[in-house]
């Protein structure tokens, strides 16, 4: 198997790691690619990243009330 952040994988697919990552474990190596977008247009001044680790997502919330979610312009 393969083993990331400690923790032990088996060989083949995996569709989604503890910390959201998809990967491809094989005897001589292991590949994963992110889950996940980065926002990199919202309204900074006003807004706030949080990681949403049920979702494997961010969620882009209101500095003075994080239980309002902000506009997202742009993620990469």
């Amino acid at each position: 198997g393969c083993m990331l952040d400690g923790k032990l994988y088996p060989l083949g697919e995996i569709a989604r790691t503890e910390n959201c990552f998809r990967c491809s474990c094989s005897r001589d190596a292991m590949r994963c690619c992110s889950l996940f977008h980065t926002p990199i247009g919202y309204d900074k001044e006003n807004c706030k990243v949080v990681f949403n680790k049920k979702t494997c997502d961010y969620d882009v919330v209101q500095k003075s009330d994080p239980s309002k979610e902000c506009s997202v312009y742009s993620r990469v």
